[in-house]
């Protein structure tokens, strides 16, 4: 069960970074609940929208693929229990350097991020 749910969410993980590398919303819209959430600290502003928001941000962006960068995403750590789940990714991309967590659920033996907070940390 737990190398099934690995399996599950590091693919849920890998459509979430193709998504937000790629500029590709319709993968990107997979991997959340609907009614999902992110929250994050981008240069000290308070970032606060809903996942339909959040995708409509992504889509009229330049993806970082557009902006000819190398994709450097990776997960740091899975924590399950049950069905709940952690994860924490680094996503340097656009000038930032990115840490993502995200919250997961398994809603009809699917695993979706149901809240997604970030931050930028400096590489002083």
């Amino acid at each position: 069960m737990y190398i099934d749910n690995i399996k599950e969410i590091e693919n849920l993980i890998n459509n979430y970074i193709e998504g937000i590398f790629y500029g590709n919303t319709l993968i990107l819209v997979t991997c959340f609940s609907e009614n999902a959430f992110v929250h994050g600290d981008l240069n000290t502003c308070e970032y606060s929208k809903s996942v339909n928001e959040y995708i409509e941000t992504v889509k009229v962006r330049k993806s970082p693929n557009d902006l000819r960068e190398t994709l450097k995403m990776s997960i740091i750590g899975i924590d399950i229990l049950g069905k709940i789940a952690m994860v924490k990714l680094h996503v340097p991309m656009l000038g930032f350097n990115y840490y993502d967590y995200l919250s997961l659920f398994k809603i009809n033996d699917e695993w979706k991020i149901v809240n997604k907070i970030f931050t930028h940390v400096d590489n002083d």
